[in-house]
């Protein structure tokens, strides 16, 4: 129910939530009264980590796909492109007389100080500010060992988790959106700046293999229950055709809510422990683990919010490592020579994507043969990955550096040969 005498007037901040349901940030705003939507894209805060091409264009379609939705209950999303997200947030806030700001949590090192900063400031001018967990299972300050320190191994970490108590998933969306009097301006959609036009041709391409938006996730996470969950064990390792669940993406911008996705996987696993399903029981527990990679990479980045700039442990400071500009551009290039890893770069560079088995190949092939600085090949996967997850990308690349406690050794190669 919309409370429709309330007089609380709430700007709901959309970053990496772009969902309208299981999103606490917007159902509590608009229990609370009116609502204003709003996404800011601030290109100067994200500094080194501005996104790649293919990453904007999921991002620019998906806010499409939720101003549309939004719409559909009574409210339309305000965009705003700016050089300071906190003017544009008080902008927002002075034009219809907000007395809250809400939104969901996000645990990269760029987002954490600037939300910090943001919060702060805002309570200076007197503006509530409620925060939520949109994003993972558990949050990061929730699961710590018998000492109360953080975790640095998964195994241990997500064995944690799964004795841990999980808050459910609210599936239905709110009834409706009451927008608050006054006027913000919204620019349009290409005033945004996501795509450039020499971007377009390429991501017409892209247009063709993927669709994004959360109602299109849905469908997508239903099709993979319902047609490759039962033997993702099996075709995991393989790297040709639809192999893996491709829902990266939609993971990625908040499509698609994680909590649904675990309560949809743990029905399914219900189901086939009852019918003995074998195979279908070792494709959930690979499938499950593949989520709590996830959370472990928010959890790390959290945890230790130094990791996108070093590794976790010191055991490679000393490292001789290679500043060979050729070798990287050979490897992006996909002419090293070595055929799979030149396969694995170009698909890359062309689609944006490639199968999680490829991205280790290359990877090791960067940090082991090459001997390149794992933080050239992270930054790389960042600019290049229509799923770039800046979380994920360096809990891989510190794994495959044998920078983690239980990532591989360096001595350990994946042979692109064999």
């Amino acid at each position: 129910m919309v409370n429709m005498s309330g007089t609380s007037r709430t700007i709901v901040w959309f970053r990496r939530d772009l969902r309208i349901e299981d999103n606490q940030a917007l159902a509590v705003a608009a229990k609370e009264g009116c609502v204003l939507p709003v996404y800011i894209w601030c290109p100067e805060e994200e500094a080194q980590f501005y996104p790649g091409r293919a990453s904007r264009w999921w991002l620019k379609e998906s806010l499409a796909h939720l101003d549309h939705s939004l719409k559909s209950l009574g409210s339309s999303l305000v965009l705003i492109r700016t050089e300071n997200t906190f003017a544009a947030l008080l902008q927002c806030i002075q034009a219809v007389g907000a007395t809250k700001v809400v939104f969901n949590h996000l645990y990269d090192p760029v987002s954490l100080l600037r939300d910090h900063n943001i919060k702060q400031k805002l309570a200076v001018h007197g503006i509530c500010v409620q925060s939520f967990n949109g994003d993972l299972l558990y949050e990061p300050w929730e699961v710590y060992d018998e000492s109360g320190h953080a975790f640095t191994t998964f195994n241990a970490y997500w064995n944690k988790c799964l004795s841990m108590p999980m808050e459910s998933a609210s599936l239905l969306p709110p009834w409706k959106l009451v927008p608050p009097a006054g006027t913000v301006d919204s620019c349009q959609m290409e005033e945004l700046g996501l795509e450039e036009e020499v971007e377009k041709s390429s991501n017409a391409l892209l247009a063709r293999g993927w669709s994004p938006g959360w109602s299109n996730a849905d469908k997508a996470l239903k099709d993979f229950i319902d047609h490759h969950l039962v033997n993702y064990s099996k075709n995991m390792v393989k790297l040709e055709g639809t192999s893996t669940s491709l829902l990266s993406p939609h993971l990625h911008f908040g499509e698609l809510s994680i909590k649904k996705v675990f309560q949809c996987i743990r029905r399914k696993q219900i189901l086939w422990t009852k019918e003995g399903n074998v195979v279908g029981e070792m494709s959930l527990n690979h499938f499950l683990k593949s989520l709590g990679l996830r959370e472990y990479s928010r959890y790390i980045c959290f945890n230790f919010p130094f990791t996108h700039e070093r590794s976790l442990l010191g055991n490679l400071r000393y490292f001789p490592w290679s500043s060979n500009q050729v070798h990287f551009k050979a490897w992006r290039q996909g002419r090293t020579g070595y055929p799979l890893v030149d396969a694995g770069m170009r698909e890359l560079w062309a689609t944006g994507w490639t199968h999680n088995r490829i991205r280790v190949i290359v990877s090791s092939f960067f940090v082991k043969f090459l001997l390149l600085p794992w933080t050239w090949g992270m930054k790389y996967f960042w600019d290049t990955l229509l799923d770039a997850d800046l979380e994920s990308d360096i809990l891989g690349w510190q794994y495959i550096s044998g920078s983690l406690p239980d990532g591989h050794e360096l001595d350990r190669m994946d042979s692109p040969e064999v």
